[in-house]
Protein backbone atom coordinates (compact mmCIF):
# COMPACT_ATOMS: atom_id res chain seq x y z
CA UNK A 1 0.00 0.00 0.00
CA UNK A 2 1.54 3.21 -1.04
CA UNK A 3 0.85 6.00 1.60
CA UNK A 4 -0.48 9.21 0.89
CA UNK A 5 1.94 11.41 2.51
CA UNK A 6 -0.05 14.66 2.40
CA UNK A 7 -2.79 12.98 4.47
CA UNK A 8 -0.05 12.34 7.07
CA UNK A 9 1.06 15.63 7.37
CA UNK A 10 -2.12 17.13 6.86
CA UNK A 11 -3.35 15.23 9.93
CA UNK A 12 -0.10 16.36 12.15
CA UNK A 13 -0.82 19.64 11.47
CA UNK A 14 -4.50 19.03 12.69
CA UNK A 15 -3.45 17.38 15.71
CA UNK A 16 -0.38 19.88 16.57
CA UNK A 17 -2.96 22.56 17.07
CA UNK A 18 -1.03 24.92 14.53
CA UNK A 19 -3.31 27.25 11.65
CA UNK A 20 -2.71 26.45 8.40
CA UNK A 21 -2.06 30.79 8.41
CA UNK A 22 0.31 30.01 11.43
CA UNK A 23 2.22 26.90 9.92
CA UNK A 24 2.71 28.98 6.58
CA UNK A 25 3.32 31.92 7.85
CA UNK A 26 5.97 30.34 9.80
CA UNK A 27 7.62 28.16 6.24
CA UNK A 28 7.26 31.43 4.51
CA UNK A 29 4.88 29.80 2.15
CA UNK A 30 0.70 30.55 1.21
CA UNK A 31 -2.08 29.00 3.07
CA UNK A 32 -2.85 27.65 -0.29
CA UNK A 33 0.74 25.92 -0.62
CA UNK A 34 -0.25 24.06 2.35
CA UNK A 35 -3.15 22.96 1.23
CA UNK A 36 -1.54 21.91 -1.85
CA UNK A 37 0.84 19.94 -0.11
CA UNK A 38 -1.94 18.05 1.78
CA UNK A 39 -3.24 17.04 -1.90
CA UNK A 40 -0.08 15.40 -2.69
CA UNK A 41 0.60 11.77 -2.65
CA UNK A 42 3.87 11.89 -2.96
CA UNK A 43 5.10 15.04 -0.88
CA UNK A 44 8.96 15.70 -0.83
CA UNK A 45 10.41 14.06 1.95
CA UNK A 46 12.28 18.04 2.27
CA UNK A 47 9.11 20.00 3.01
CA UNK A 48 7.60 16.99 5.00
CA UNK A 49 11.17 17.70 7.43
CA UNK A 50 10.43 20.80 7.51
CA UNK A 51 6.80 21.13 8.19
CA UNK A 52 7.58 18.53 11.06
CA UNK A 53 10.36 21.45 12.79
CA UNK A 54 7.63 23.99 12.19
CA UNK A 55 4.66 21.93 13.99
CA UNK A 56 7.27 19.90 16.67
CA UNK A 57 6.40 16.56 15.08
CA UNK A 58 8.66 13.76 14.02
CA UNK A 59 7.17 11.73 11.04
CA UNK A 60 9.78 9.13 11.33
CA UNK A 61 6.99 6.61 12.40
CA UNK A 62 4.47 7.60 9.67
CA UNK A 63 6.59 8.04 6.58
CA UNK A 64 8.86 4.69 5.74
CA UNK A 65 11.57 6.83 3.68
CA UNK A 66 12.16 9.63 6.21
CA UNK A 67 14.44 6.87 8.30
CA UNK A 68 15.68 5.78 4.80
CA UNK A 69 16.35 9.14 3.85
CA UNK A 70 18.00 10.13 6.71
CA UNK A 71 20.03 6.88 6.70
CA UNK A 72 21.74 7.58 3.75
CA UNK A 73 22.48 11.20 3.85
CA UNK A 74 24.29 9.83 7.38
CA UNK A 75 25.89 7.70 5.19
CA UNK A 76 27.29 9.41 2.06
CA UNK A 77 30.70 10.45 1.58
CA UNK A 78 32.59 12.80 -0.39
CA UNK A 79 35.77 11.22 -1.04
CA UNK A 80 35.89 12.99 -4.69
CA UNK A 81 38.54 15.68 -4.89
CA UNK A 82 38.73 15.38 -8.51
CA UNK A 83 34.84 15.61 -9.08
CA UNK A 84 34.84 12.45 -10.77
CA UNK A 85 31.61 11.00 -9.78
CA UNK A 86 29.30 13.66 -7.81
CA UNK A 87 28.60 16.57 -9.56
CA UNK A 88 28.05 20.26 -8.09
CA UNK A 89 24.55 19.17 -7.35
CA UNK A 90 25.11 16.35 -5.52
CA UNK A 91 27.46 17.52 -3.36
CA UNK A 92 25.33 21.08 -2.85
CA UNK A 93 22.19 18.52 -2.59
CA UNK A 94 24.27 16.73 0.48
CA UNK A 95 25.51 19.95 2.64
CA UNK A 96 21.79 20.75 2.56
CA UNK A 97 20.70 17.40 4.03
CA UNK A 98 23.57 17.45 6.19
CA UNK A 99 22.48 20.67 7.54
CA UNK A 100 18.94 19.78 7.53
CA UNK A 101 20.12 16.24 9.76
CA UNK A 102 22.35 18.88 12.74
CA UNK A 103 18.96 21.38 12.33
CA UNK A 104 17.17 18.14 13.33
CA UNK A 105 19.60 17.43 16.12
CA UNK A 106 19.97 20.74 17.70
CA UNK A 107 16.23 20.53 17.66
CA UNK A 108 16.05 17.98 19.70
CA UNK A 109 18.45 18.87 22.20
CA UNK A 110 16.30 22.33 22.71
CA UNK A 111 13.68 20.29 23.58
CA UNK A 112 15.13 17.94 26.26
Amino acid sequence: MVQHKGEIVEKAVRESGYSITRLAKKLGKSRRWVYQIFDKPNVPINYIIEIGKAIHHDFSAEIKELNEYKRSVRLQTWDDPEGEFFTEKDKAEYWKNKYLLLLEKYNELLTK
